[in-house]
């Protein structure tokens, strides 16, 4: 089987890269001529230079594909021109996808986020279908997947085989930018992070999460919508276990949750001013409000979602970051 990947030298992308060549698949990729591609360096893969917004290039790369995985995304939690991430987002989804359905592929899997997804906040766990709109999405980030998930669905009705899969918080290796949660780690590691917010998140396993990008294609219904998660915990239980597995003293003050917002509006407009990122994104503060905890049981039950510790999870993050040199 012939697969087409974009988003490929990025978190996700990398790991589902390569269990696709685990599986035996001929593997081709979308990468920008400027992409950083050292998530796959040494892999048979063919790539095909273009981007999202490069219609022809999107054409060339699907053809002789079976199976479509679109992965890439613009992930920042702050932007000095948002304008951008939605024509990736948005616009890119609607031209791969389009493009998918005009070469006739036998499956389609998009992956959008939980970030999408209804969560009552209050510590109970959101599901597939628990209700949102797009008043509930904070930031620029949120909003331009939520509009993208709506593009994605739009083509279902058209013909498209398309699966959407909504990965919670992935953590392990190959997290090369780092992600706004593999800074997280790295920033425990290298001992700055001295207090915490009271919130929390689901985590899975980087490599389990691509696993269900493949298993999506598999088993998913058409149409259907499944949450790539596995195990709800909030900040201070997360550090708890980074402390046993770094040896570092977990952070042991809660920050208030007011005066961190005030200053992350202080650090958006300095931004806005200076160009250079904030060092407390507002929207990051804003979604530490609510508790990102999701139900992930209907991808256990009809993909055979792979759920492994996520203490082994944080285990291989924390040994690849600092193999990297990105942590003492």
């Amino acid at each position: 089987m012939k697969v087409f990947v974009t988003g490929a030298t990025g978190f996700i992308g990398a790991s589902l890269v390569r269990e696709l060549l685990k599986d035996g698949c001929a593997v081709k990729v979308l990468a920008r001529p400027a992409s950083d591609r050292r998530n796959l360096h040494g892999l048979d893969v063919e790539i095909c230079e273009g981007d999202l917004c490069d219609r022809q290039s999107l054409v060339k790369g699907l053809n002789g594909c079976d199976v479509l995985y679109h992965a890439a995304a613009d992930y920042r939690l702050w932007t000095r021109n948002p304008s951008v991430m939605y024509d990736i987002n948005v616009g890119g989804t609607r031209n791969i996808l389009d493009a998918a359905l005009k070469a006739g592929v036998s499956k389609a899997v998009y992956t959008s986020s939980v970030g999408t997804l209804g969560n009552p906040g209050n510590g109970d766990p959101g599901n597939e279908a628990t209700p949102v709109t797009l008043a509930d999405m904070v930031g620029h980030y949120k909003k331009s997947k939520f509009l993208a998930e709506r593009e994605a669905e739009s083509f279902i009705p058209q013909g498209l085989p398309l699966v959407i899969v909504n990965p919670s918080t992935p953590v392990g290796k190959l997290d090369i930018k780092p992600t706004p949660t593999g800074k997280i780690i790295v920033d425990f590691l290298n001992r700055k992070m001295p207090a915490y917010l009271d919130t929390g998140l689901n985590i899975i396993d980087v490599e389990d999460c691509a696993r269900g990008h493949i298993l999506a294609a598999q088993r998913g219904r058409v149409g259907e919508k499944y949450i790539l998660g596995n195990e709800n915990l909030t900040l201070k239980q997360i550090f708890a276990m980074l402390e046993k597995i770094a040896g570092l003293p977990a952070p042991k003050v809660r920050l208030p949750y007011y005066p961190i917002l005030l200053a992350a509006y202080v650090n958006e407009a300095l931004a806005a001013c200076t160009g250079k990122e904030p060092l407390i994104p507002l929207a990051g503060v804003q979604m530490a409000r609510k508790f990102m905890f999701f139900n992930s049981s209907k991808s256990v039950r009809e993909l055979g979602l792979p759920q492994r510790p996520v203490s082994e999870s944080l285990t291989k993050a924390v040994e690849w970051f600092r193999s990297m040199g990105y942590a003492r």
